[in-house]
């Protein structure tokens, strides 16, 4: 654990809710490029997946920020729905989500009269126009090569004194599907994680960014610096994870020659059976807050 432990609320004043509207804007990039796609018919059960593995650790973060009710957030690379459907509960009525992504399909169903649902590239297109109190980004910057612009737009879409929470993997730092390796199978499964960090890497991802958000936060001049690794084993999330991910990528792995069709039935049959204890990459969760004016 790195820095101090954040502080209470902060003040936003009693502004205005904007109509309810589902926003699609122009100049965005499309997602052609990104090997896990929302458009595949797997994101629903990654985005379900992922939920249950990492939501809990989001929620701690958020309150350790002090995420309350009356709150102005931007959540960017929102995916599905689920996360952007609790912040909203907590900001309540007098609050606002500002729910983006480059595929909004999918965080859509979260739209409602103080969350905005909104088409948006957080490194290519301008940052909104108005000021949060709380930014928070999962599993993005690490897919976006743009990743410097990005996170700078984040932070100047901050209010002074309002929190940046970024959540990113470390793939790199903890590189297996199964960290004990005694069989075949492990090995088979380590193999093909393998290959599928290399199709990320090979689509622009940095899979040793997670490990740079502390220093990046810092160098931006953020306060209050706190950071945190978290990685799960062997829990039932893991296995639907996997079979989602193995789906959805499985063109890509017989394309590029990193697994045989007979490689990819044997793993989702390893897979299914619950002999495999699967892991995750390590989450590293930074949080820090954007000086005060003056």
């Amino acid at each position: 654990m790195l820095g101090l432990s954040c502080g209470g609320r902060l003040s936003t004043g009693k502004t205005r809710l904007r109509p309810f509207r589902v926003m699609r804007t122009g100049n965005v990039m499309s997602d052609t490029n990104y090997l896990l796609e929302n458009r595949k018919v797997e994101a629903a059960q990654r985005f379900s997946a992922l939920s249950a593995l990492f939501n809990p650790g989001t929620l701690r973060q958020f309150d350790a920020c002090g995420l309350a009710t009356g709150w102005h957030c931007w959540e960017v690379g929102a995916g599905g729905a689920e996360l952007v459907r609790i912040m909203a509960e907590r900001v309540g009525e007098g609050g606002r989500i500002l729910a983006t992504d480059i595929d909004d399909s999918w965080a859509i169903e979260a739209a409602s009269p103080h969350v905005v649902v909104q088409k948006h590239d957080v490194a290519l297109d301008p940052p909104p126009g108005e000021l949060f109190d709380l930014v928070h980004a999962r599993l993005v910057l690490v897919h976006v090569p743009e990743r410097e612009r990005a996170f700078r737009n984040m932070i100047s879409a901050l209010k002074p004194g309002g929190w940046l929470l970024i959540e990113d993997a470390d793939p790199a730092l903890q590189p297996l599907s199964c960290i004990d390796a005694y069989g075949p199978e492990q090995e088979r499964a380590n193999r093909i994680r393998q290959g599928f960090r290399a199709l990320l890497a090979s689509r622009g991802a940095d899979i040793a960014f997670g490990r740079r958000l502390p220093r990046m936060f810092r160098e931006a001049g953020m306060t209050d610096l706190s950071a945190e690794a978290y990685f799960p084993v062997a829990m039932p999330e893991c296995i639907s994870l996997e079979i989602a991910t193995i789906n959805m990528i499985r063109k890509d792995l017989l394309d590029s020659g990193i697994a045989t069709s007979d490689d990819i039935e044997g793993h989702l049959e390893s897979v299914r059976s619950g002999t495999l204890d699967l892991s995750q990459p390590p989450m590293i969760s930074v949080r820090g807050r954007k000086p005060q004016a003056g």
